[in-house]
């Protein structure tokens, strides 16, 4: 994962030594431990919450058809009939403004 040889471990052993001295050096190592041992926890728990939240997409695509049947959008869709032929309903022309210079 970090691709990190042998040489380079025991240049982080060594200058983990000159940093907290050989009587702490032990205890420095088993707080590491501990620390990498919540971190691997909490990303579990994570992964389970939001495999857990997948799942609610199902639910979130049955509330988005429950609205699809509010009142206003089924008039919308049949206020305006659409030829099976077109994408999008017909529109009617606008009229030419009377400042266009292209009108005729």
């Amino acid at each position: 994962m970090f691709d990190i040889g042998l040489g380079e471990l025991v240049v982080l052993g060594l200058l983990a030594l000159l940093v907290f001295g050989p009587d702490r050096l032990p205890g420095a190592a088993a707080s590491a431990g501990r620390f990498v041992s919540r971190t691997r926890e909490t990303l579990a728990q994570a992964r389970s919450q939001i495999s857990e939240s997948a799942e609610l997409d199902s639910v979130g695509q049955d509330l988005k058809s429950l609205a699809d049947l509010h009142p206003k959008r089924m008039l919308s869709s049949l206020a305006e009939p659409v030829d099976p032929g077109q994408a999008t309903p017909k529109q009617a022309p606008k009229p030419a403004s009377p400042i266009d210079p292209n009108a005729t």
